[in-house]
């Protein structure tokens, strides 16, 4: 089996999904960090609550870097 998938297991062979995952997944990340923050919090665990921010702000930033390129490749 290749390494590189190219749409004949998904049957999508459009250029932009693994982008696309790479956003949503990035999205859903800085969403489970939230609750985790708040699990954290309750246990007056600023460490682990920090630690967890900072997750957060990478994967939100990896996704509007994602959505950045995307909205730039679509538009080309």
């Amino acid at each position: 089996m290749s390494s590189s998938e190219t749409g004949d297991v998904t049957g999508t062979k459009d250029k932009h999904y693994n982008l696309i995952w790479y956003i949503e997944a990035c999205l859903n990340n800085a969403l489970r960090m939230e609750t985790y923050i708040q699990d954290a919090e309750r246990d007056n665990d600023t460490e682990v609550a920090e630690l967890f921010r900072k997750a957060q702000a990478d994967s939100r930033k990896g996704a509007e870097l994602g959505k950045e390129l995307l909205r730039t490749r679509l538009g080309s």
